[in-house]
């Protein structure tokens, strides 16, 4: 059973940067592949990017390209979600996700976060 709390969430402004946490517990965490989602009120949940178990590998959704990077430090059972350039429109809730392979796959994650409240605003 794999346990992630995200944390970092807050009140940034447009063009601005956050930093999203997701803290990992659990036999295994570091062998999982590790996601970051969002989501808005009455919306579907999005994809946002992924990283392989090592780190060597990453995949993130074209609307955050250039802008998010997704990383992680096995170590510290810890993965992150740098955003930058922030804009209004990525105003969610953000969720990290974990499962055990299939990186190139947006589905199939089977352990979720509470998730993490950003809001840009203009």
């Amino acid at each position: 059973q794999v346990q992630l709390v995200e944390s970092g969430g807050g009140l940034a402004q447009a063009g601005g940067s956050l930093r999203l946490s997701c803290a990992g517990s659990g036999p295994n965490f570091s062998s999982y592949v590790m996601g970051w989602f969002r989501q808005n009120p009455g919306k579907e949940r999005e994809f946002v990017a992924a990283i392989s178990w090592s780190g060597g590998m990453t995949y993130v959704a074209v609307s955050v390209k250039g802008r998010f990077t997704v990383s992680r430090d096995n170590s510290k059972r810890m993965v992150y979600l740098q955003m930058n350039s922030l804009k209004p429109e990525d105003s969610a809730v953000y969720f990290c996700a974990a499962k055990p392979e299939g990186l190139q796959s947006q589905t199939d994650y089977n352990y979720w976060g509470q998730g993490t409240q950003v809001t840009v605003s203009s």
